[in-house]
């Protein structure tokens, strides 16, 4: 009895497993993350520069920002990270603090979020933590 059990259970598991796992190559592309890969798709690419000699405590309330804009409708993904530790070269830049990449199914949703009042809100509320920014827009074709 403990065998049949087992195996029943097991069976449902797999199958449970089998169909997660097709179903999440066609919601977020084959690389497991959301598929920016898509023509048309607005990638938003937001470099910041943190003003020097905040305390981990303010860098941490800093990182809060990416988190309201997560919110925002119209974001299909968004992500955020340092710089990588890649090989010094002429043509690469690492001197930002935070990188921001938010994507965006269609130019009309970055025209939102760019004018939402919760972006205006959020960023007049953190800015008071960087002392630049640069904004690159891709359309992937």
């Amino acid at each position: 009895m403990k065998r049949r059990s087992f195996v029943k259970n097991n069976f449902a598991l797999g199958a449970a497993s089998a169909f997660m796992a097709s179903a999440i190559p066609q919601a977020f592309g084959a690389s497991g993350s959301p598929d920016a890969n898509t023509p048309g798709t607005i990638v938003h690419s937001v470099y910041f520069w943190l003003k020097k000699g905040i305390s981990p405590s303010e860098e941490k309330e800093f990182l809060k920002f990416f988190e309201a804009l997560r919110k925002i409708p119209g974001v299909k993904s968004l992500t955020f990270g340092k710089p990588a530790p890649t090989t010094k070269r002429e043509v690469t830049d690492n001197s930002f603090d935070y990188n921001l990449i938010v994507t965006f199914a269609r130019m009309e949703d970055i025209n939102i979020y760019e004018t939402h009042p919760e972006h205006l809100k959020a960023a007049g509320e953190f800015s008071k933590y960087w002392v630049r920014v640069q904004v690159r827009d891709t359309m992937i074709g």
